[in-house]
């Protein structure tokens, strides 16, 4: 089992920058890679950005060149950093966190969602 536990977001300009962060504990060795989701209201959630334990970045086209993700294997924690942020971006974001049982078995773990709103 792996538990995940976002922190960041908030409320900003358009043009500003906020960070989050998502905090994994529990059987962190077999989490393989880690990223983000977001939801926005009367849609469906969207993928924004992935890492692998390796550090290689997966990006929606959306986001690519604003957002930043990075990985701290270390603290198990990985972040999202959000620049150029425009109202469109608005939505609750979700770290996801996709690990490997020793038996080959994949599951998917999410975190309780951090709002984001950017005002024009």
């Amino acid at each position: 089992q792996v538990q995940l536990v976002e922190s960041g977001g908030g409320l900003v300009q358009a043009g500003g920058s906020l960070r989050l962060s998502c905090a994994a504990s529990g059987s962190t060795f077999s989490i393989t890679s880690l990223g983000w989701y977001r939801q926005a209201p009367g849609n469906q959630r969207e993928f924004v950005a992935r890492i692998s334990r390796a550090g290689v970045t997966n990006y929606a086209n959306s986001v690519k060149g604003r957002f930043t993700i990075s990985r701290d294997n270390a603290k198990n924690t990985v972040y999202l950093q959000m620049n150029s942020l425009k109202p469109e971006d608005t939505a609750v974001h979700y770290c996801f966190a996709w690990a490997t049982s020793p038996g080959g078995y994949e599951s998917q773990y999410w975190g309780q969602g951090s709002q984001v709103t950017v005002s024009s």
